[in-house]
């Protein structure tokens, strides 16, 4: 159960933070620890952490890497999009520091049987928690050709989105498209050679990124947990959010910037009528980048995306 993972751009999100002794923080996506134990020795020696996972098998490898502060950890197996019921449920009314990485783990990805890579054939399943939800082989069996190009070109901006689809849809009907291994030599061969051998990246990758965004629900959780994770924060409590794709980063740029605007009347309105203050104060007025040393150590860092905002009083 030893974690392969290298936490993203972990100073930075833990200067964010402000990890001071004492302070309850919640790291919503707990994963193989490398965070949340740098934020367990900030907090030290009364301080709290509640860790949260939707993957069991990163809430074990989480509970081993922090086994020495387990007085000082809550470990939970679900969706950070349930953060007030689970805060709820330990008697918590709210929080000083909310920490939420939104990048798939390099354990998630090497895990046999989990389905997220195509390096290797195995079930096409792509489920943060394989006990619920339907699997990325159920969703590229059933769904037609028009909704499989919509989450390939709106979730994984391929330009072959259309042509792919078609031709998932067209292999299908000889035998059901099961394994990774399958799904990404349709791919390949629906993309034209030559812009395929144009790509950096494998041509498969934007294909796969897209059913995993769409059989979790990444969008749609993100979106109802933003909202709820500020209405938990403490005043000058923070809120940090690491993003790997850019309409996940899109959606905090803009959910932070409506908070921390306030007033939504229309510019031509002579004075307030809708009465809304400001939530928020955004920290990071330019998006947080990992830096060239990170990346070169790290290649799963270099679309990682950092914002953080503070609650006003």
């Amino acid at each position: 159960m030893a974690t392969r993972h290298v936490s993203v751009m972990r100073d930075q999100a833990l200067g964010y933070l402000n990890c001071q002794p004492g302070k309850c923080v919640v790291d919503c996506t707990v994963g193989g620890a490398g965070h949340a134990m740098a934020i367990v020795e900030r907090i030290l020696p009364d301080g709290l952490l509640i860790g949260i996972d939707q993957d069991a098998g990163a809430v074990d490898r989480a509970e081993q890497m922090l086994a020495p502060w387990s007085a000082n950890v809550h470990l939970i197996h679900d969706n950070f999009v349930n953060l007030p019921h689970i805060l709820f449920d330990l008697e918590i009314e709210t929080v000083d520091a909310i920490l939420v990485d939104l990048g798939l783990s390099f354990d998630q990805i090497e895990a046999p049987g989990r389905g997220f890579s195509f390096r290797r054939d195995e079930a096409l399943d792509m489920r943060m928690n394989s006990q619920t939800g339907q699997s990325a082989a159920h969703m590229v069996n059933t769904l037609d050709a028009g909704e499989l190009a919509r989450i390939f070109k709106d979730l994984g901006e391929e330009k072959w989105a259309v042509r792919i689809a078609r031709r998932i849809v067209e292999s299908r009907k000889s035998r059901p498209v099961e394994t990774t291994g399958q799904l990404a030599e349709i791919v390949r061969g629906a993309i034209p050679q030559k812009d395929a051998a144009r790509r950096k990246i494998d041509p498969a990758t934007k294909v796969f990124m897209a059913l995993r965004i769409a059989v979790n629900r990444e969008l749609e959780v993100l979106d109802t947990f933003l909202d709820r994770a500020v209405a938990c924060l403490k005043p000058e409590g923070r809120i940090c959010v690491i993003a790997f794709h850019s309409l996940e980063d899109r959606m905090v740029k803009q959910r932070f910037a409506k908070y921390s605007r306030g007033c939504t009347c229309p510019r031509d309105f002579p004075v307030c009528v809708c009465e809304e203050k400001p939530v928020l104060r955004v920290l990071t007025r330019k998006v947080g980048k990992p830096g060239e040393t990170e990346i070169k150590e790290n290649p799963m860092a270099r679309s990682a995306r950092l914002r953080a905002a503070e609650k006003l009083p």
